[in-house]
C-alpha cells in the first residue's frame, strides 16, 4: 500500500529528473512521452486512491518516508497523510496535470525548449502533491514554497520576453509578502502548540492543552486572540497564493506564461493551495472567529472585484484569469462561513471547467496565429466548431447553468449555488452581505463569460484576412483532453454533490474536514427561502440576456456605454488602479529609497566622509610623498643640503639661547 502512494507522489518527480537531466539526449518526443506517461499513471492511481479512501470508513492513513528535522523541541518526519481531503486533491492535481501534459504536446509543438517545459510541468505537479499530502506544517511550507518556485519558472518560461520576466518576478515578490506572514503563522503554531504535526495540533486544540499566549512584534495576544492572530497570518499567506483581494495583482500578469501553464496553475495547483490549507487547518480556524470573518469579507470582496474587472477586459486569457480570481473568492466565502465541504466541492468542479476554458482559449489562440485580443476575433464558430462547443460547455458550467431543485445542471451550478445558499443560510450581517456580493458577482460572471463567447465566435470576423485564411481546428492531441474536461464540467456536480456537501457528507469526509457542534450549515440549507435558491439562476439568465443584447442584437451599445460611463469604464479597465497604486506606494518608494542609499549614503557619506574618505586622504598623501622619490641625484643632494642648513641653523640659534 505504501508503494501505491509513493508512486502517486514521486512519479512526476522522476519524470522531472529524467527529462531535466537528460532531456537534450532524449529529445522533445522522448521527453513528452516520459513525463506524460508517468503523470497519467499517477492520475490513474489517484482515482484508485480516491475510491478506496473516500468511500470507506477507514481512518486517515499516515505513511512515514524518513526523519526530516530534529532540533530542540522541533521534531517532524516527511510523512504522507492520506484522508478524503488528500484523496480529492490528488485526483484534482494529477488529473488536470495529466490532461495539461497531453494538451501541451500539441500546443507547444513548435517550441524548441519542450524538454525544459515538460520538466517544469512535472516539477510543478510534484510540489503540489508534496503540499496536499503533508502531515505537518513544515512539509506544508516546503510544498508551499515549491509551487511558488515552479510558478516562477513556468510564468517566465519564455525568458526572452521582457514581459514574461517581469510577470514572473512580480508573482514571486507578491507571493513573498504573503509567504512571510504565512511563515510567521507557522512559527506562531509552534509557539502555541509546541508541535508542527497536524494530529498533535488538532488533539491539543480539542483538549485545550496549548499555550494561550502569542507574541507578535511587541504585542502580546492571549487566549482567543492568539489563535485569531495566528490564523489571520496563515490566511494572509493564502491571500498571496490564491490571489485574493490586495494580493491579487500577480495573477493577470501570469498570463505571460504558455496557456497550458495557465490551465494547470489556475485549475489545480498554485491558486488552490490557499483553499486547501484553510480546509486542512479547519479545526484551528473553527476556533478563530475573527479570522473566519476576515476570510468571509476578503472572499466576498474578491469575488465581486474580480468579476467587475473581467466585464471590460479584452485579452481572452486575462478574462479567464480574473474569473479564476472571482471563483476563488467564492471558495473562501464558503470557508469563512464554515461550509468547508462546499468550498472543496467548488474547488473540485472549478478544476474541470476552468482548465477546459483555458485549454479552449489556447485552442483559439493557436487557431488565430497567437492573437489574444477578442476585439480582433469574431465569426470563428464555423472555423473551429469543436472548440466552440467545448467552450460553450465550459461557459455553461462557469455561469452555473442548471434548474434549482432538480438534478439538471452543470458542475458549476451545483457547487456555486451551494455556496450562495450557504452564505445566506449562515446568518449574520457579514454573511448576508457576502451573499449579495456573490449574487452580483454571478451576474457579472454570466455577462463577461457570454461576452467572450459572442465576441470570439459570433458576428463578422474582425481578424485580418491573412489570419482568417490560416484559422484551423486544434489537433486531436489538444481536443481529447478538452473533451474529457468537458465531461467533468457537465457531470462532476450532480455525481458528487451528495458526498461533498449533501446527505453523505459526514461519511464521505470522515473527519478530514472539521465542523464544530454549533456549526449546522447543512441543516440551515433546508430553511433557505425559495427566492434564494432561484437567485443564482435569475442573475445567470439576466447576464446572458444582457450580453446577448450588447454583442448580438445591438452591437453598438458597448461603445456607447463606454463613452457614457467613461470614468467607470476606465476604472474597471485599469483593474481599479491597483497596479498604479502599488507602483506609487511601494515600487517608486523602493526605487527612491535605493537611489537615496546609493547616491547619498553610499557615495557622499560612506565614500565621501567615512572609511572610504580616510583611505582616499591617505592615498593622496602617500601619492604626494611618492612624488618626492624622483630618482635624480641632484634632487637628493639638494634635499640633503636643505636639511644640513636647517640643522646648523637650529644648532646656532640653540647655542645663543
Amino acid at each position: 500500500m505504501s508503494l501505491f502512494y509513493y508512486a502517486i507522489v514521486f512519479l512526476p518527480f522522476i519524470g522531472c529528473l529524467i527529462v531535466g537531466l537528460w532531456g537534450g539526449r532524449l529529445g522533445a518526443r522522448g521527453s513528452e512521452f516520459i513525463t506524460c506517461s508517468l503523470v497519467v499513471i499517477a492520475a490513474l492511481l489517484s482515482w484508485g486512491a480516491f475510491i478506496s479512501v473516500a468511500f470507506s470508513d477507514n481512518d486517515a492513513l499516515r505513511i512515514s518516508l524518513l526523519p526530516w528535522l530534529a532540533s530542540g523541541r522541533l521534531h517532524c518526519d516527511w510523512s504522507l497523510r492520506i484522508d478524503t481531503l488528500t484523496a480529492v486533491m490528488l485526483v484534482v492535481v494529477t488529473t488536470i496535470s495529466a490532461l495539461v501534459h497531453i494538451y501541451s504536446i500539441g500546443y507547444m509543438h513548435h517550441d524548441a525548449s519542450r524538454p525544459r517545459f515538460f520538466a517544469y510541468l512535472s516539477f510543478f505537479t510534484f510540489m503540489m502533491l508534496v503540499l496536499v499530502t503533508s502531515d505537518n506544517m513544515v512539509q506544508l511550507f516546503f510544498g508551499w514554497e515549491g509551487v511558488g518556485l515552479a510558478s516562477y519558472l513556468l510564468i517566465g518560461f519564455w525568458y526572452q520576453k521582457p514581459a514574461a520576466n517581469a510577470a514572473a518576478i512580480k508573482a514571486f515578490i507578491v507571493n513573498r509578502v504573503g509567504d512571510f506572514a504565512f511563515l510567521l503563522g507557522v512559527f506562531g503554531i509552534f509557539v502555541i502548540f509546541g508541535t508542527v504535526g497536524f494530529d498533535d495540533i488538532f488533539a491539543k486544540m480539542l483538549t485545550g492543552q496549548y499555550a494561550d499566549k502569542f507574541y507578535f512584534l511587541h504585542w502580546q495576544f492571549s487566549g482567543q486572540k492568539a489563535l485569531d492572530v495566528v490564523c489571520i497570518l496563515l490566511f494572509i499567506g493564502a491571500m498571496g497564493k490564491s490571489a485574493q483581494f490586495l494580493l491579487h495583482t500577480w495573477l493577470p500578469d501570469a498570463m505571460e506564461a504558455p496557456t497550458p501553464v495557465s490551465a494547470l496553475l489556475h485549475a489545480a495547483t498554485m491558486v488552490t493551495a490557499g483553499v486547501f490549507m484553510v480546509a486542512r487547518l479547519s479545526p484551528l480556524f473553527e476556533h478563530a472567529p475573527i479570522a473566519l470573518l476576515t476570510i468571509t469579507a476578503i472572499g466576498a470582496i474578491t469575488a465581486f472585484f474580480a468579476a467587475s474587472v473581467a466585464l471590460v477586459q479584452n485579452d481572452i486569457k486575462r478574462i479567464i484569469a480574473f474569473s479564476t480570481c472571482s471563483q476563488l473568492g467564492y471558495m473562501f466565502v464558503a470557508l469563512g462561513i464554515g461550509a468547508y465541504g462546499a468550498a472543496i466541492f467548488h474547488l473540485f468542479t472549478h478544476a474541470f471547467f476552468k482548465a477546459l476554458l483555458f485549454q479552449g482559449a489556447g485552442s483559439i489562440i493557436h487557431a488565430v496565429s497567437d492573437e489574444q485580443d477578442i476585439r480582433r476575433m469574431g465569426g470563428l464558430r464555423k472555423y473551429i466548431p469543436a472548440t466552440y462547443w467545448l467552450m460553450i460547455i465550459g461557459t455553461l458550467s462557469l455561469t452555473g447553468f442548471g434548474i434549482p431543485g432538480t438534478f439538471f445542471g452543470t458542475a458549476g451550478f451545483f457547487s456555486k449555488d451551494a455556496i450562495i445558499e450557504a452564505s445566506y443560510g449562515a446568518g449574520g450581517a457579514l454573511a448576508h452581505s457576502a451573499f449579495w456580493l456573490l449574487v452580483i458577482a454571478a451576474l457579472f460572471t454570466a455577462f463577461y463569460a457570454w461576452r467572450l463567447i459572442f465576441m470570439v465566435f459570433h458576428g463578422k470576423p474582425r481578424a485580418p484576412v491573412d489570419i482568417m485564411h490560416h484559422v484551423h481546428e486544434a489537433p486531436p492531441v489538444m481536443l481529447v483532453p478538452m473533451v474529457l474536461l468537458a465531461v467533468g464540467a457537465l457531470f462532476a456536480g450532480v455525481v458528487f454533490l451528495p458526498y461533498f456537501f449533501g446527505a453523505e457528507y459526514q461519511l464521505f469526509w470522515n473527519g478530514a474536514l472539521f465542523v464544530s457542534a454549533d456549526n449546522n450549515i447543512l441543516q440551515q440549507l433546508h430553511f433557505v427561502p425559495l427566492w434564494v435558491q432561484w437567485a443564482g439562476f435569475a442573475v445567470m439568465a439576466a447576464g446572458f440576456a444582457a450580453a446577448l443584447l450588447f454583442y448580438i442584437i445591438a452591437p453598438a451599445l458597448p461603445a456607447q456605454a463606454a463613452r457614457l460611463l467613461s470614468p467607470l469604464y476606465k476604472f474597471l479597465l485599469n483593474k481599479w488602479y491597483f497596479d498604479e497604486l502599488y507602483n506609487f506606494l511601494f515600487v517608486r518608494t523602493a526605487f527612491a529609497a535605493g537611489l537615496f542609499l546609493w547616491k547619498i549614503v553610499d557615495i557622499k557619506i560612506i565614500d565621501g566622509l567615512g572609511p572610504g574618505a580616510i583611505a582616499a586622504r591617505v592615498a593622496a598623501v602617500t601619492d604626494r610623498v611618492a612624488r618626492l622619490q624622483t630618482g635624480y641625484l641632484y634632487h637628493y643632494a639638494f634635499a640633503m643640503l636643505i636639511g644640513v642648513t636647517a640643522f646648523i641653523t637650529w644648532i646656532i640659534f640653540g647655542s645663543l639661547n
